[in-house]
């Protein structure tokens, strides 16, 4: 009697979880890879978490939170500026009505900015480059640039924005991107050391490596290194 009754009740009204549901019409190859790449912004938020939670490196966690700060503009952007999306896009479920500037694109050129500016300028002062680490400098910028272009156009071509509203979106991602890298470079860094030595950072193991021209060169020969002399000691035991 009681499951009758709980089965006669009205169905509730559910709603999807609209920060990763894009839409692409149907039967459409490229529109279906556009929405995939249009994903993107939300694959580099993993893998920032996922670095700061394993890594704990202070300019990761300043790369972050610059990117959080850009969303956050770019949310207020929205609300002041209240331009609609497009008209023919009639889409289902979107996180916010209004489309200028484009969050995507403003996200991914921030993004962009930011690492041009880390492997050109920061890593070009802490390391005296080599023919292979610039080709592979160049090789890494040209696919970050193709990412942005591929991002900002899928959200043209799958309706969620005009043309100028994710041409405004990548100025002002472009523009915060160049102003928090130096931002970062000029303040934040000079006092890294110090953050990295307050108590709760040594707690939580916070690090600071912007000393350490190539870090994953630094890692692997220390680990290597250790790992020998473990093992070393190890066979001086079994002996």
């Amino acid at each position: 009697m009681a499951s009758e009754e709980q089965c006669s009740a009205p169905p509730p009204r559910w709603q999807s979880v609209s920060l990763t549901h894009v839409e692409y019409p149907a039967g459409d190859l490229t529109g279906q890879m556009l929405a995939y790449t249009s994903l993107l912004p939300m694959a580099i938020l993993v893998g920032f978490v996922t670095l700061i939670i394993f890594k704990r490196e202070l300019h990761t966690i300043s790369f972050f939170g610059g990117l959080v700060m850009n969303e956050g503009l770019n949310w207020l952007l929205k609300h002041i500026l209240q331009e609609p999306r497009p008209c023919g896009g009639g889409h289902s479920t979107v996180t916010t009505e209004y489309g200028m500037p484009s969050s995507h694109s403003q996200f991914i050129w921030f993004f962009v900015v930011y690492f041009f500016l880390f492997l050109y300028l920061r890593m070009h002062q802490t390391n005296n480059a080599r023919c292979v680490e610039l080709l592979w400098r160049h090789v890494l910028s040209i696919i970050l640039l193709g990412v942005a272009l591929a991002v900002s156009y899928s959200r043209v071509y799958l309706l969620y924005h005009t043309w100028s509203q994710v041409i405004y979106g990548g100025v002002a991602g472009t523009v915060v991107g160049v102003v928090w890298f130096f931002f970062t470079q000029e303040v934040l860094t000079p006092i890294f050391p110090k953050i990295a030595a307050w108590p709760l950072s040594e707690f939580f193991l916070v690090r600071d490596t912007s000393l350490i021209p190539n870090i994953l060169w630094f890692e692997y020969t220390v680990t290597r290194s250790e790992a020998r002399n473990r093992q070393r000691k190890l066979g001086t035991k079994l002996q």
